[in-house]
Formats: C-alpha cells, sequence, structure tokens
C-alpha cells in the first residue's frame, strides 16, 4: 500500500466510524452522525467531505455532511422518523433533552431508509428503501428525486428481498457523467445513459451458457440472470464499460454494459455472497468472500474465512487465507462492507457483523485485523 495517508468510512449499526492510518497505525474515531444507523459513506479526500447516509424507523432517513474531514456533521434530513413525532408531541420535554424538531424533511412518508451514496462526476447520488435514486448538484445541500428510474414500466412489478425493496448499488462513469447504473434487490440492474431521464434494465444471460442452472428461487430465467443482485461495480481501465456483480446465486461479469452478463462462479466454493471488489486500474483483478448459502447459516465454508481473488477476470480463483480465522469462524461480510483503496499496490478491506476489520496490504494475498469490537459493520468506503 502506498504511503498515502487512508482513512476508512465504517459504516456501523451504531454510527459513522473512521478508521485513519497515517503512518504510525490504526486508530478510530467514532461514533459520528448522533449514532444513526450508517448504511454507505462517500467521501471527496482532496477537500475533506464526507457524506454518510443511513436511518430507520426511529430516526428517520438523510444525508450527514462534515466539510471538515469528520470534525462537525449536519444532516439533510429526507423522511421524518418516530423521535420526530415524538419532539412534536412533547416540546417541553424535548427541550429539556436539547433535541429540537426540525424543519419538515423534504421527502417525508416516500421512504424508511438510505442505503447507498456514489459521488459521480457531476452530482451526489443517494439510492433509498423503497428503492428510489435520488441526486444533489450542490454536495448534498438540496435534493431531487431521478423521477425517470421511479416510473419504470416495470416498477409496479418490482419484489423486494430479505432487506426489503433497497436500492443499494450505485455505479457512475468517470468519463460521462450520464451514465449511471443501480443494483435494486430483488429487481435487478438498471441503467440510463442520459442522465436518468429513461432507464433500461439490464439483466440478461450472456449467450454463453444458460441462465445459471441453479434451482433457488432467486436464480434466473427465461434468459434473465436473476433479480436478486447484491452488489455491482464498474472496472476502471477496460474497454467499454465492464461490470462485475455478485447475485444471490453467483458472481457474474458483463463487458457490454450491463447488457448481457456471462456466470464466472465456477471455481468458487458457493454461489452465495455479498460483496465484489474490483482493482481500482487493473479490471481482470476481483475479490469476493463466498458464503456457505442462503439457508445454511451465511457465514464462511467451513467455517474458515478466505477472500478469493482472480486475477482473470473470474475464469480462475485462488484462496487467499493468510491471517485469517480458519477455525469457528461464523461471521457475515454484507453488501457494502468490501473497499478497494487507489493505492499501489491496492489496498483491500472488508468489515464483519462480528466487529472487526481486516485490510491487506498486498492486494489480498495476506491479511491483518486492525480493528475489533465495532459495532455490526454495514459497509466499508477508502478515502486517499
Amino acid at each position: 500500500m502506498s504511503s498515502t495517508a487512508t482513512t476508512l468510512l465504517i459504516g456501523t449499526t451504531k454510527g459513522l466510524f473512521l478508521l485513519k492510518d497515517d503512518g504510525d497505525g490504526w486508530s478510530v474515531s467514532g461514533p459520528h452522525c448522533h449514532g444513526w444507523p450508517i448504511n454507505h459513506a462517500a467521501a471527496d479526500p482532496a477537500r475533506g467531505t464526507i457524506w454518510a447516509c443511513g436511518g430507520n424507523e426511529f430516526f428517520g432517513s438523510g444525508v450527514w455532511r462534515s466539510a471538515d474531514g469528520g470534525e462537525s456533521w449536519e444532516l439533510s434530513k429526507f423522511s421524518k422518523g418516530q423521535m420526530d413525532d415524538w419532539l412534536a408531541a412533547e416540546p417541553e420535554m424535548a427541550a429539556t433533552f436539547g433535541m429540537i424538531p426540525g424543519k419538515e424533511p423534504i421527502f417525508s412518508d416516500e421512504i424508511h431508509a438510505l442505503w447507498s451514496l456514489e459521488r459521480g462526476p457531476d452530482a451526489l447520488y443517494a439510492g433509498a428503501k423503497p428503492a428510489q435514486l435520488f441526486r444533489s448538484f450542490d454536495d448534498g445541500a438540496n435534493w431531487e428525486k431521478v423521477q425517470g428510474l421511479t416510473d419504470h414500466p416495470s416498477a409496479e412489478g418490482w419484489s423486494p428481498g430479505g432487506a426489503g425493496l433497497t436500492l443499494h448499488s450505485i455505479v457512475t462513469a468517470p468519463d460521462d457523467p450520464k451514465k449511471v447504473w443501480v443494483g435494486i434487490s430483488a429487481a435487478g440492474v438498471f441503467a440510463t445513459e442520459d442522465g436518468g431521464a429513461t432507464w433500461e434494465r439490464r439483466n440478461r444471460i450472456g449467450n454463453a451458457g444458460e441462465a445459471c442452472g441453479h434451482d433457488h428461487p432467486a436464480a434466473g430465467e427465461d434468459g434473465q440472470v436473476g433479480f436478486c443482485v447484491h452488489n455491482i461495480g464498474r472496472a476502471a481501465g477496460a474497454t467499454g464499460d465492464r461490470l462485475y456483480q455478485q447475485n444471490h446465486h453467483g458472481v457474474f461479469r458483463s463487458v457490454d454494459g450491463g447488457r448481457s452478463w456471462d456466470d464466472i462462479t465456477a471455481g468458487l466454493p458457493s454461489t452465495f455472497g455479498f460483496p465484489i471488489g474490483i482493482h481500482p486500474s487493473d479490471p481482470d483483478t476481483i475479490w469476493t468472500m463466498p458464503l456457505n448459502g442462503d439457508t445454511q447459516g451465511r457465514f464462511p465454508p467451513e467455517a474458515k474465512a478466505a477472500i478469493w481473488k482472480s486475477t482473470d477476470g473470474g475464469q480462475s480463483w485462488a484462496a487467499k487465507r493468510q491471517g485469517l480465522p480458519q477455525d469457528g469462524c461464523y461471521f457475515t461480510v454484507l453488501r457494502q462492507a468490501m473497499a478497494v483503496g487507489e493505492g499501489e499496490p491496492a489496498g483491500v478491506f472488508f468489515g464483519t457483523n462480528s466487529g472487526s476489520i481486516f485490510a491487506s496490504r498486498d492486494e489480498g494475498e495476506s491479511w491483518d485485523e486492525i480493528a475489533r469490537h465495532l459495532p455490526t459493520v454495514l459497509s466499508v468506503e477508502v478515502m486517499q
């Protein structure tokens, strides 16, 4: 990993934590964002700006923003929660606790929580539950709904996944602000090439084979790869728009911007997992964390942790276990809880639902536990 200072943005069930390495080891600060459950975070490292999104039925939903590297925070609230109703009903008690009701949220009664953030070339995007997409052109001060996705002809038939109908993945193209891809569980991958005015549903299996061949209800059929996508990412440095996804029943690659997908699960110990990590400059190097199965406990196969790495675009895979627990390991790594840094070599990081953060300084060949006993980790992002 390069000598550039690294900060990990750790979204947890009890707020955002910042895990910093300035060359003398890792230090933790937090919880930030008033202890809200934080599903995801994004950053502009050049300016020291951090955004964090989340919420629930009690807090409501919104995007927190810090313009000073996490020293102070302000909230752009999207929807109300039970706390807001209590503050309005008990103003004297609220004043006693220093909790003053805020102004009416901008999207009241439309969403329950925010699940994803992405800083694109010209806008900041936020994905919601139920599945909707929002964007801001002024660093998160003001937001608008991307109505074209909400009005997609298939929207009435979208079915929720286990965590509800969530828009959990947002991918942008640095060289073309009009291109955006989103992943929705369980509606699949959608793409726009006109800045969000119109969207195309992109879940077709490639011509190389049949639709997956799995008998799980989430598996694809009728030429579709399956709608329960868990995480998607775009490979930098590839010709065209190469995408990867970890699906509910496998890992898939697209070389045409999601218009077709090829199953690259062969060689992995299971078809189930959540995150997919992609090298910042080598489109053929990817990482994933297979789990033993949807209904078998969702922990590493044989309770032995491994990150599986491919250096040939998913044609072959190798288990990387050095430094990871190999006895009685029952943690889960969730869909947004793996991130890859920009250093050389690239740093790879992941967090667990048991509160540990693991880091690799050699592109996944070996691992160190750099933090433990955090709340349940929901997301990891790198700020360099």
